[in-house]
């Protein structure tokens, strides 16, 4: 084994104290020496999970621990990302790409909605009959908004309080109007 003084172990004299000899350590690590109290977290890819026997402790947070070595590996030396990594880029460019068109339609079909209102609002002579194409709208515009939750781009309460802010607008004008009477309460009887 390496002495006291030496920063690094060699790997020949880690894979002759590994339990299983047959199983060597890869090529492209060194492990560092720290005191023996220090506790690292391992990494799974140079070693296979659970450890090698005694070296390898469960922690309360259920990762593996490891007493006094720390993996590095050469690869992140060198500057270069795993190919996961650069997969996972993609993914979330094109992920981004796509949530934007969606949260950019959902803002389109409120606005139409919204301003559809405000119009109505403004209009000397509107009838009921007026508010029917704001309808369709508004369902277009919830459908919009659910297409966008569902998929991840936002939350659900956000969704739910966009539509909430679309009903209250269209129920505020039928009142404002006299299209609808909200129910007034019922007389107690005793």
């Amino acid at each position: 084994m390496a002495t006291a003084t030496s920063p690094l172990f060699s790997l020949s004299s880690l894979s002759a104290s590994l339990p299983f000899p047959a199983r060597t350590a890869p090529a492209s690590l060194s492990l560092r020496a720290f005191s023996p109290r220090a506790r690292l977290s391992a990494s799974y890819a140079a070693f296979p999970i659970g450890g090698f026997g005694a070296w390898a402790t469960a922690s309360a947070s259920g990762r593996s621990r490891r007493r006094g070595l720390e993996v590095v590996c050469e690869a992140t030396k060198t500057g270069k990302r795993p190919d996961s990594v650069k997969k996972r880029e993609r993914q979330n460019d094109r992920h981004r790409i796509r949530n934007h068109a969606r949260k950019a339609e959902m803002r389109t079909r409120m606005k139409k909605v919204l301003k559809a209102l405000e119009k109505l609002r403004k209009k000397p002579d509107a009838t009921p009959e007026d508010i029917i194409q704001i309808e369709k709208w508004i369902s277009e515009a919830y459908k919009a908004i659910d297409k966008t939750v569902k998929v991840g781009a936002m939350h659900r309460n956000t969704g739910n309080h966009r539509k909430s802010i679309l009903a209250r607008r269209k129920k505020a004008i039928e009142i404002l109007r006299g299209w609808y009477v909200p129910n007034a309460e019922p007389a107690a009887t005793t």
